[in-house]
């Protein structure tokens, strides 16, 4: 970022979404009926449970995979991840928390300026996209650290990625073409 530019950006990370295995099949009927906090979705053929702190959502499949949803940070995403192998421990089930992988983070920063979102996708026109008529932010893929960042005009941005570290990353590498394109603030 612009050494002239003291001023640091606040990513927020609003989503943390988590896998774990528990090693053991769970019988979904016997969650539903015993657990708490559990909605039973026998269409789909899982289960969902509920934890308030930290604040998670567990799709929970009978081959025993779990993913979690909702947390975050990737500590409280690992944390709600033990607590939810714990809870169904008490449930009677031989579970063996295992395979705990962190797969997608969503973050959101705002930068301090308005961008002007034609000019930015027709300078990096191979990987930027903007199509208005379809979304009003465009686009921007960066392959080689598997992050897609949406660029919305007013200058917010919503960052996609497999980790926190790339999330970061991936908004110090956009945030000199922003910069590039940027247009005063309405007020």
């Amino acid at each position: 970022m612009d050494s002239s530019n003291d001023d640091a950006l606040d990513i927020i990370i609003t989503n943390v979404v988590a896998t774990f295995r528990t090693r053991c099949h769970l019988n979904l009927r016997t969650i539903a009926l015993e657990g708490i906090n559990v909605i039973y979705k026998p269409e789909v053929g899982k289960v969902l449970m509920k934890l308030r702190k930290p604040k998670i959502t567990a799709s929970i499949w009978s081959s025993g995979k779990i993913i979690c949803t909702g947390a975050t940070s990737e500590d409280d995403a690992k944390r709600g991840a033990r607590r939810l192998a714990r809870c169904l421990q008490k449930l009677g089930f031989k579970v063996r928390f295992s395979a705990f992988k962190v797969v997608n983070v969503l973050a959101v920063c705002s930068m301090p300026f308005a961008i002007h979102l034609i000019d930015f996708t027709k300078k990096n026109r191979p990987i930027a996209s903007y199509e208005p008529e379809l979304h009003p932010a465009a686009t921007y893929r960066i392959k080689s650290i598997k992050a897609t960042i949406q660029v919305f005009s007013t200058g917010s941005i919503t960052v996609t990625g497999p980790n926190v570290q790339t999330v970061a990353t991936a908004v110090e590498q956009v945030y000199p073409l922003l910069f590039e394109c940027k247009r005063p603030l309405c007020k």
